[in-house]
């Protein structure tokens, strides 16, 4: 018997389906919310974590340059990697830019085509802004509402051998 990878529950036929991106085994009821992934068995003998040249899938691992035996020599790159964080303190930046340049939050919206609203939620921290309203604003604002090199990681402190984070690290099992 096999856990279902979503809701915990022993299945005895798992079936696979990609799910927001990933690939779970799942049991019959959560298949429903995903889309399922026709696998194509070539040795009854290989797992699906096999490493050797004849898998037991038709599943693609393309982009990891270990083979998927964990090497520290690269990790498959994601969406992620190339985003920029919004600052923690982006309300106040646009706060303290708009009022220095002494516009009211329905001129700042006015000018920025977008509702008074809008304005009001991003300066209380009520919602962080999209990637097209943090470009207007700081365009209009002449300020960066990025991160840069602002990681407050003092309270993490991981406990894997290559110094990075793992969820084991963050988990608290309820045993």
């Amino acid at each position: 018997m096999v856990q279902c990878e979503m809701c915990g529950t022993e299945t005895g036929a798992p079936t696979t389906v990609k799910i927001e991106g990933a690939e779970l085994d799942v049991c019959g009821n959560c298949a429903e919310f995903g889309t399922e992934i026709r696998t194509e068995e070539t040795s009854s003998t290989s797992t699906k974590y096999s490493t050797s040249s004849s898998t037991g899938t038709s599943k693609s691992t393309s982009g990891t340059s270990s083979g998927g035996d964990g090497g520290s020599s690269g990790r498959r790159r994601d969406m992620f990697d190339d985003m920029e964080e919004v600052a923690s303190d982006y309300d106040d930046r646009i706060r303290t830019a708009r009022e220095s340049r002494e516009l009211t939050q329905e001129e700042l919206a006015n000018q920025l085509n977008e509702k008074a609203s809008l304005i009001r939620k991003l300066e209380r921290g009520d919602m962080f802004p999209s990637d097209a309203i943090q470009r207007k604003l700081e365009k209009a604002l002449d300020i960066s509402l990025s991160a840069g090199g602002e990681t407050d990681d003092s309270e993490w402190s991981g406990g894997s051998s290559e110094g990075g984070m793992t969820l084991g690290d963050v988990v608290k099992r309820k045993d």
